[in-house]
């Protein structure tokens, strides 16, 4: 029953051995990322104290995660928070895993005195924009990318 909830979840803080599991989610997002390369990842991220990651476990199972960010801001007086990946089991969506992520991501956020967030999304990813907006997100700009390796093989 694809709308039915899921009351056995837990979200807590990843942890370096959560590696396989977040290699397979960034997997399902498009990026090919292996055990080994995800756990140099995360042992980096792990001593970033400006970075959050939190995974969904159900069944003793990791099958989502959502990774945050705290900085600076060039605009604003206050630190600025940016929601860098969100990521559910393909198998395990719309079960209100993305929700539950989002809001112990915005409780986070709110601890640590973070006003404004900001996330970025792939513009064929429309279902992902609208459930986004169905948690009050707006839309309010665009997102131009540049990979450096390509320019750079060109000259």
């Amino acid at each position: 029953m694809p709308n039915e909830r899921l009351f056995d979840l837990t979200i807590r803080g990843a942890e370096v051995n959560d590696a396989s599991a977040l290699a397979q989610l960034m997997c399902e997002l498009g990026y090919e990322t292996t055990k080994s390369e995800m756990q140099m990842r995360m042992e980096r991220i792990a001593t970033d104290e400006r970075y959050r990651t939190f995974v969904a476990v159900r069944d003793g199972k990791v099958c989502g995660m959502i990774g945050t960010l705290t900085y600076p801001s060039y605009e604003h007086n206050d630190p600025s928070g940016r929601i860098l990946a969100v990521v559910i089991l393909r198998t395990m969506r719309r079960h209100g895993i993305g929700r539950a992520l989002i809001a112990t991501a915005e409780k986070d956020f709110a601890q640590r005195g973070i006003r404004r967030i900001a996330l970025n999304t792939r513009l064929a990813r429309e279902d992902t924009h609208k459930f986004y907006e169905s948690l009050c997100y707006e839309r309010n700009g665009f997102r131009f990318t540049k990979d450096l390796w390509t320019v750079a093989a060109w000259k």
